[in-house]
């Protein structure tokens, strides 16, 4: 068996996945591959099925296959998980072998597919493959289209990938639970033609978010809206791996939304198009290009871009809060609070207090303040410039010149050239700045509307 420690190690996941099914090929069950590391794991691309243009799951991976009578078979485990949101944290999660998300599943339009699902939870669960179209008594409702999966026990979903496109995984047996405690995967059913849509990098990626109080590591499954934890694939920033890619590749970004809210998802540098969504590739003529989009709860996006301008360029969700972490939502505004007498006297009952966001939050993102265990920071991550003051659902595209094909390692902070980043004004003080008339002088025959404010409204 492929242990936690060995998988992925050495000679590449396609080694290690042929190992896997030339070992256990004629076994009943396939075996449950696990993965225990955080980072993102090189693409997959087996020998043993039809071609494809493999995905990168950010801070992820594919789940190794085999081929039994012309059928893929994979095996999830729904088990209780750890993951690290980002150093300095961990959580204790619900998941699928060994991690939350589980694994991408990556197949081809017209595969036969065959899924054993082994619940190790405390409770029963199920699988929805949402987005598929299949039998209906594989929907994976329980209660509606099947019995649940009882504790200990093994079901098999099985069914043809009859269309291609992006999808997710997730429960339908205690839903609010299961989901908030992290229980959901990726799904990318490639076409038959690997030319058709063709990109040089392809990305995949779930939004989720988690309510985990300072100091604790289990999410609070009942809330609602005040979560405080924002992230791509179960990782904060700084815990989330750059997107590398090469200058002048075309990029697809796949992104699914099992959160409680919407993000308006936002990349800096570049103008995309929503290619795809969970219904489907986009007709050409309707697309439009955007630097932002929305993506709402239970949906998928697909968006590409031709990546021509060098630079690490910021790719996040555009709601403020989204981009930090272990936020207190009860903490009080102190913008233009004088607190300098009162330090002194606080500081015999607390010697470790500080002055905090009396002008607003950027010092947060330096000071270096006790924590509680388990906790990370509410604004953090560092760039060659400084502190960025963000986390939680931020990352960087970073686009270089002369990277291989298959060359995902993060290549360092850019290298600016000379001239071409923001500076210090050192000349003259900058002229006043002058007010503007209230009404510009009517031109010659042109009429001048008088507009009257009633006395009552004064300064409105």
């Amino acid at each position: 068996m492929v242990s936690r420690r060995d998988f992925f190690r050495g000679a590449g996941a396609a080694a290690v996945s042929t190992a896997i099914v030339s070992r256990v090929g004629a076994a009943s069950l396939p075996e449950a591959v696990i993965m225990d590391k955080a980072t993102t794991q090189a693409p997959l691309a087996p020998p043993n099925g039809r071609p494809y243009n493999p995905v990168v799951t950010l801070n992820g991976w594919t789940l190794p296959w085999r081929m039994k009578d012309g059928v893929k078979e994979f095996h999830l485990v729904a088990e209780p998980v750890v993951r690290e949101i980002a150093p300095g944290m961990k959580a204790n999660l619900w998941g699928y072998n060994g991690q939350s998300p589980g694994p991408t599943i990556e197949v081809v339009e017209g595969d036969r597919v065959r899924i054993y699902v082994t619940n190790k939870l405390p409770e029963h669960t199920s699988i929805h493959w949402h987005g598929q179209r299949l039998p209906n008594g594989m929907d994976g409702v329980t209660g509606l289209t099947q019995p649940a999966i009882p504790v200990g026990k093994t079901f098999v979903y099985e069914f043809e990938a009859r269309r291609p496109g992006t999808f997710m995984y997730h429960p339908h047996a205690d839903e609010m639970t299961q989901m908030a405690m992290g229980m959901m995967g990726f799904w990318v059913t490639h076409p038959k033609d690997p030319a058709f849509q063709r990109v040089d990098r392809d990305f995949c990626f779930l939004l989720n978010s988690y309510d985990i109080e300072p100091g604790s590591a289990t999410p609070k499954v009942n809330t609602m809206l005040d979560f405080n934890l924002w992230t791509f694939n179960s990782r904060a920033f700084p815990g989330i791996d750059p997107m590398v890619v090469g200058l002048n590749d075309k990029v697809r970004i796949r992104i699914g939304n099992l959160t409680m809210t919407n993000h308006p998802i936002h990349i800096h540098g570049h103008e995309f198009t929503v290619t795809g969504t969970d219904g489907g590739w986009t007709p050409p003529a309707s697309r439009w290009p955007e630097v932002t989009t929305d993506i709402a709860v239970g949906q998928m996006r697909a968006i590409e871009f031709v990546a021509n301008e060098p630079g690490d360029w910021a790719f996040h969700c555009h709601k403020s809060h989204h981009t930090m972490n272990a936020m207190g939502h009860d903490v009080p505004t102190m913008i233009g609070v004088d607190q300098r007498d009162m330090v002194g006297k606080i500081n015999k009952l607390v010697p470790d207090y500080m002055i905090m966001g009396d002008k607003g939050m950027a010092d947060m993102a330096e000071m270096e303040m006790p924590l509680p265990d388990n906790t990370l920071p509410m604004m953090t991550g560092t760039g060659q410039f400084g502190a960025m003051g963000m986390g939680g659902m931020f990352t960087t595209v970073k686009v270089r010149k002369g990277l291989a094909r298959g060359d995902y390692k993060d290549p360092g902070w850019y290298k600016h050239p000379a001239g071409t980043v923001a500076y210090e004004w050192k000349g003259d003080a900058a002229p006043q700045a002058v007010r503007a008339p209230d009404a510009a002088p009517a031109k010659p025959g042109e009429k001048v509307l008088q507009v009257r404010k009633p006395g009552q409204h004064h300064g409105h």
